[in-house]
């Protein structure tokens, strides 16, 4: 029996752009709001309110 619909499903909860991943994670959907970038992530420094948009390292 085929499981490309498992497949699908579970790759679609591993996908932020996807309703299915926050869904899965107890949000109601994709937030509309949602900043989320493939190129770059915000770090806050501890004891700080700054912020700054770096690259992410796709070795991590």
């Amino acid at each position: 029996m085929p499981r490309g619909g498992n497949d699908d499903n579970r790759a679609n909860q591993m996908n932020p752009n996807n309703d299915a991943y926050w869904q899965s994670r107890g949000f109601d959907g994709r937030p509309e709001d949602d900043d989320y970038d493939d190129d770059e992530e915000t770090v806050t420094t501890p004891g700080t309110d700054q912020s700054t948009s770096q690259p992410q390292n796709p070795s991590q």
